[in-house]
């Protein structure tokens, strides 16, 4: 993203820095679910607790067909992977690119009572980022309890002024794993491991997530849902997915948030009611799933069960595309079963190195009968999937080695048609808007490109 954005330059940097130490490496998850103790039904908790046997099964099995995932086993083997239970009772909502997303956050901001902790990976210096920064400091000045963590990289272009102008309204803030040695404490310098997430949480009953950062690059919509047809990319914004979620699955966000805080070795928070008494605000099942280096690698253990799983169809769009060969084994074992499997991905990118790096994989997939779309005019920043029509994830994690190996991110994982059939509705307006990438048109690619190609995959790890 511009010249903030990691993946325009720092790839190099870590490169040479991870030389000086061993590449860590993504556990083994092929057949992932042939190795995993279930040990009965999944966990649900609620709102007063966690539900019974019988409770959790019958939220599980509404309406499920033969043909496609089998809710309660895969809820079942997604637990024994991640640890992590499933939560109901919650409200969902999904929001679509800057302009919808930016403008239910800061609603949700100007109307805080208690406590406002906002998780990002960039925090731009423009008149986007000027409009959070003044609703932040003025709900401090009104005793709001505010926190805000930002990634070092992610805001490396970002001016001091401008984080120090929050601090002196009250605001506590504290930089994730600092670029500058000199000031890291704790645990060590820490370049490689990046804060990813972009979370908000207001008064521990309303939390936001998914793939929109806080910059003017989303003062703008994309294409999606739109009646008109702009010709050129400069009238457009990115495309991108964010998620809206209230109920007893908050607690879930606020705990990630407060772990993630404790990290980096700064003062504990301050006082505020960060989870108040937890009520039912609507049908939806959920698992928020937090990764982190050095951890369980729970988002891609989910992911590739999922995909492991399917029986009917995996729609996948990610923004940035270099899967681990696990991934694109398992997607191609996929087609090969007959299972529907169609990925969007950019045309356009912000990132000339990740974008190329993603194509030294088409050929494999594409010849494995996996459908490949690459999104027309708008930079394509979404992070989302659909498979079988009910089990959807939404958030910051891209499929790539970076994301699931050193970056901390989140993702949240919504059981059930009713959300699946939201999801799918968007990824067949994506697909709309973009363009099929056949096998012969691949296989004809110009030179240059495949020379490009070439490069960007001897950086694939440091993508």
């Amino acid at each position: 993203m511009k010249l903030l954005h990691m993946r325009s330059w720092l790839p190099l940097v870590l490169m040479c820095w991870g030389l000086l130490g061993a590449c860590a490496s993504l556990p083994n998850v092929t057949a992932l679910g042939d190795k995993l103790d279930t040990g009965g039904a999944p966990t649900v908790r609620g709102a007063k607790g966690e539900l019974s046997d019988a409770r959790a099964k019958s939220l599980l099995s509404k309406r499920w067909s033969k043909g496609t995932l089998d809710m309660q086993q895969q809820a079942a083997l997604e637990e024994a992977a991640t640890g992590v239970p499933l939560i109901a009772g919650n409200k969902t909502t999904l929001l679509f690119d800057g302009p919808q997303t930016m403008t239910e956050m800061l609603k949700a901001i100007n109307g805080a009572r208690n406590s406002i902790n906002l998780e990002t990976y960039i925090f731009d210096q423009d008149e986007l980022g000027l409009k959070f920064a003044d609703a932040l400091i003025l709900k401090q000045q009104e005793g709001v309890t505010v926190n805000v963590l930002y990634d070092s990289v992610g805001t490396i272009g970002v001016p001091a002024e401008f984080f120090e102008r929050m601090r002196k309204a009250g605001i506590r803030l504290v930089e994730f794993n600092p670029v500058n040695p000199a000031k890291v404490s704790g645990d060590g310098w820490k370049l490689n491991s990046r804060n990813h997430r972009k979370v908000l949480i207001v008064d521990g009953k309303t939390a936001f997530t998914g793939g929109i950062n806080i910059s003017a690059t989303y003062a703008k919509s994309s294409l999606f849902r739109s009646a008109s047809r702009p010709t050129d990319k400069s009238q457009v914004g990115w495309r991108d997915t964010h998620i809206k979620i209230e109920g007893p699955a908050v607690h879930a966000f606020q705990w990630l948030f407060i772990r993630n805080w404790a990290t980096q070795d700064k003062d504990d928070l301050r006082e505020a009611d960060y989870f108040p008494a937890a009520v039912i605000a609507g049908d939806k099942v959920v698992r928020v799933l937090g990764s982190e280096p050095g951890g369980k690698f729970e988002i891609y253990k989910a992911y590739a069960l999922a995909i492991q799983e399917a029986k009917k169809s995996i729609h996948i769009t990610s923004a940035y595309f270099v899967p681990d060969r696990q991934t694109v084994d398992a997607l191609i074992a996929a087609a090969k079963r007959g299972v529907d499997v169609k990925i969007v991905l950019p045309g356009v990118s912000d990132s000339g190195l990740v974008f190329h790096a993603g194509h030294g994989f088409y050929d494999d997939l594409l010849s494995a009968g996996v459908n490949i779309y690459q999104l027309k005019l708008a930079v394509l920043h979404a992070k989302t999937a659909v498979i079988d029509g009910n089990w959807s994830t939404v958030g910051s994690t891209n499929i790539d080695t970076r994301s699931f190996l050193h970056n901390s991110e989140i993702n949240v994982i919504i059981m059930g048609e009713a959300f699946g059939n939201e999801m799918e509705r968007a990824f067949q307006e994506d697909m709309r808007d973009s363009k099929l990438i056949t096998l012969d048109d691949w296989r004809n690619r110009p030179l240059a490109d495949r020379m490009k190609e070439w490069a960007a995959r001897l950086m694939n790890y440091w993508l």
